[in-house]
């Protein structure tokens, strides 16, 4: 009788996670690692109970356990959907989580557009004395060559562009059950993705200009290198998603998993898209232009 009134649910009770605990856990040895190695970086000691901390090590300690516990946590997702856990309402929560992760990430990225457009539209403030030393009140500021936004960031703009299209490409060829396609676009996608990483960092080692020039380099490194950090993270998001189509985890019914990565991932496209408009085109107006 039991089995039947809990049959009538459309939800499912887990086992206890030791997931969220450890997670935390490892994400708190990270951030007290990373003052570890601040203290380490400026010279000095952090005893702790007579043993010098100031060192790198815990910090890394920190993100091995916070790897472990995202693979061990996906890793659970993965087999309670295979088991028939994720009914209509736990797959709804799933999406819910990753709208409210996506949102998060967007806030983020809202601070570094609010510091960059603080800067550039406001380089001559009379109250900030440094920003109008530096920037000489014009922006760009004197003596800063930019890079030339239809070079290789158009080449980056271009590539993203054709990533999302692949991808678009494979999430539609798993709706109409063609693995094949499924395979192939996730592949493109994958590789476009590797692609644009490699231009920018090409870029970042030929930019005639560095992150302690000014606040024009520290608002231009700041806003796309954590753009391409996103990138990285969802080049290895799309990975996985590729090594498990090919293993046929995905169908045409439960795939959130490859959802989830689509919407990441076409969110970075976006980001960009206002990056490039803003950071490389509008913010290069009346600049010089370096030489490639």
């Amino acid at each position: 009788m039991a089995e039947a009134n809990a049959k009538q649910h459309d939800y499912h009770i887990l086992d206890p996670s030791p997931w969220p605990v450890l997670g935390s856990l490892g994400a708190l040895v990270m951030c007290i690692g990373g003052v570890f190695w601040m203290q380490y970086l400026k010279g000095n000691e952090f005893p702790v109970f007579g043993v010098n901390m100031a060192s790198p090590w815990p910090f890394w300690v920190g993100v091995l356990i916070v790897l472990y516990t995202m693979y061990g946590w996906w890793s659970d997702t993965v087999k309670e959907a295979h088991e028939g856990h994720h009914t209509r309402v736990v797959s709804l929560h799933l999406r819910y989580g990753m709208i409210m992760f996506i949102a998060s990430e967007v806030m983020f990225f809202v601070a570094w557009f609010w510091v960059f457009f603080d800067a550039s539209l406001f380089p001559g403030e009379t109250v900030q004395y440094a920003r109008n030393e530096y920037t000489g009140g014009i922006w760009p500021p004197k003596g800063i060559e930019v890079l030339d936004p239809f070079y290789l960031p158009l080449y980056n703009t271009i590539i993203l562009l054709l990533s999302g299209t692949s991808l678009t490409w494979a999430h539609h060829a798993l709706l109409n059950n063609d693995r094949k396609g499924l395979i192939n676009g996730l592949a493109i996608t994958v590789a476009l993705g590797v692609l644009f990483s490699f231009v920018q960092a090409y870029e970042y080692a030929h930019a005639p200009f560095a992150f302690k020039d000014s606040i024009y380099g520290a608002t231009f490194f700041m806003a796309t290198g954590f753009h391409g950090f996103h990138v990285f993270v969802g080049t290895i998001f799309l990975i996985v998603c590729l090594i498990r189509a090919i293993r046929g985890d995905f169908t045409p019914k439960q795939h959130f998993g490859l959802e989830a990565a689509a919407w990441y991932w076409h969110f970075v496209d976006v980001v960009w898209l206002f990056l490039y408009a803003t950071i490389y085109v509008w913010a290069s107006m009346g600049g010089v232009i370096a030489v490639h």
